[in-house]
């Protein structure tokens, strides 16, 4: 019975903050939601890719991913394809997608009312029991939650746009990868075709050597050329597996899945060429990784002004106590043994809080002043590059698409020329070998730096798009070095 009456105190204690705390909780917090924050960097995978991207969080998710991607994985690989394989195996990706589901229970925590503390003590003797019990609430904490929640909210979004720009950055190295993987492997069946004609004109030469039309010397050079254009495809080689072991990463693939095909050749160039207007305005408009910094600024700006709202206060905190004392007296009174019984109960509040005697919260103010000032630069600094990099990527298009028409306009209709016209003075004794073979290198040269040359418009104009709507910068040379290097040096080509 008596227990009974101490539940019952402390229930009448918990009842009024109880109340207060369901309020709030009903009022400002939020719950998960059913997709684990992901429906920002859907829409933008939908809207600016055209593909969807997956959160496997059960078995059924991976089954039905690899299904989907076993079926992209039938026909030969468009870059188109690559991305959306990309997006559904790269095991990074889904790590991104983890990391934002850990910021959306930060976000939730951060919405929720601080839970109470309650403290039970008891202390007895052979005549006295005293019973206490206290509940506290840190009303510091209740009475910023909106403030709190509301920062959060911003945190949040941040990370939402951050995890979008994760999609776009996969999507844009997966294709560069893409292109660098096609075109070495362009390169090196072009090699093939050259090596095979020059093998004819070394076996040719052997010939003519033997029945006295051809001197040790110029034979020596055919033989010399063959042997150089097949060390270049053995390197070429190289590079196409090395480019091909790059794609394989961005894709996340293993096992059977790695044995994809690719096209013979790059997707030709386009009829028409995107325009430069408003180029600057369209990247300001729609590059996620500024919106992600806006968001950041607006967390910053709220915990500065929270900050300056609280600096003299640092907690407080309320406790509800009630007490319960039983004492006993004895007495004997002619010889008749009496016990007296005496009951107290109390109840009251009791608040804690600091004296800010040697920090008046300018500590804490400067530093949210300087957070939030460098949150301000970080913003401006991103605004200033992107306009820079929208009008460098823009650039960079229009001038690898001017590049590759000319090789595919002009050079390489002017090396058939000059190789067929070699041919025929050369059948004609015209011309030495020494002549037939620079010409010869002189085509293999255009020919590998017009396919580099086409190879460098497409991760152009991928750059663009990410310098557009977020994705990170790439780099459209590189990738083909070596292979324009030796076909200078020791040159490829058939002739």
């Amino acid at each position: 019975m008596k227990r009974q009456d101490q539940n019952a105190g402390l229930g009448r204690l918990l009842r009024p903050l109880g109340g207060v705390a369901a309020s709030l909780f009903l009022g400002g917090c939020v719950s998960f939601s059913s997709d684990g924050g992901l429906s920002l960097a859907r829409n933008v995978a939908f809207t600016e890719l055209d593909k969807n991207v997956i959160k496997v969080t059960s078995e059924a998710d991976a089954l039905a991913i690899q299904q989907q991607v076993q079926g992209l994985l039938r026909r030969p690989v468009t870059a188109d394809s690559a991305v959306q394989i990309a997006l559904l195996k790269n095991r990074g990706l889904q790590a991104a997608f983890n990391e934002l589901g850990v910021s959306e229970a930060e976000y939730v925590q951060a919405t929720l009312p601080p839970n109470p503390t309650v403290a039970l003590s008891r202390l007895g003797g052979s005549l006295e029991l005293e019973i206490e019990r206290q509940i506290l609430i840190g009303l510091f904490e209740l009475a910023t939650l909106p403030q709190r929640a509301a920062i959060a909210q911003q945190q949040f979004r941040a990370a939402q746009f951050r995890t979008a720009e994760a999609v776009l950055r996969l999507a844009a190295e997966t294709r560069r990868e893409y292109y660098r993987a096609v075109a070495a492997a362009q390169q090196v069946a072009f090699m093939q075709q050259a090596l095979g004609t020059a093998e004819t004109a070394s076996e040719l030469a052997r010939q003519l050597g033997e029945s006295g039309a051809l001197n040790k010397l110029e034979q020596a050079r055919e033989h010399a050329f063959y042997q150089e254009l097949g060390a270049q495809l053995a390197r070429a080689r190289i590079e196409q597996k090395v480019a091909r072991e790059r794609l394989i990463r961005q894709l996340g693939l293993w096992g059977r899945d790695i044995d994809f095909r690719l096209p013979n050749s790059l997707p030709p160039l386009p009829t028409r060429i995107a325009s430069a207007k408003d180029i600057e305005r369209r990247a300001l408009e729609r590059r996620v990784d500024l919106q992600a910094l806006r968001h950041d600024l607006s967390a910053v700006a709220g915990q500065y002004g929270l900050t300056n709202a609280t600096r003299f206060v640092t907690d407080v905190e309320l406790a509800g106590i009630s007490s319960y004392e039983r004492a006993k007296s004895v007495s004997v009174d002619h010889g008749e043994v009496e016990v007296e019984k005496e009951k107290v109960n109390r109840r009251g509040l009791e608040v804690e809080f600091t004296i800010p005697i040697f920090d008046f919260g300018a500590v804490g103010v400067r530093n949210a002043q300087e957070t939030y000032m460098a949150a301000a630069n970080r913003l401006a600094e991103r605004a200033v590059n992107v306009r820079s990099e929208a009008r460098e990527a823009y650039l960079r298009y229009r001038g690898n698409y001017d590049l590759a028409r000319h090789y595919q306009g002009r050079v390489l209709p002017l090396q058939k020329t000059i190789q067929d016209e070699a041919l025929l003075q050369y059948s004609g004794m015209l011309v030495d070998v020494s002549q037939l073979i620079l010409d010869a290198r002189a085509r293999i040269l255009s020919n590998v730096d017009a396919i580099n040359a086409r190879r460098d418009f497409w991760i152009a104009a991928t750059d663009l798009k990410a310098a557009l709507v977020g994705g990170g910068a790439g780099g459209g040379e590189g990738g083909g070095r070596e292979a324009v290097a030796a076909a200078a040096g020791g040159g490829a080509a058939g002739h």
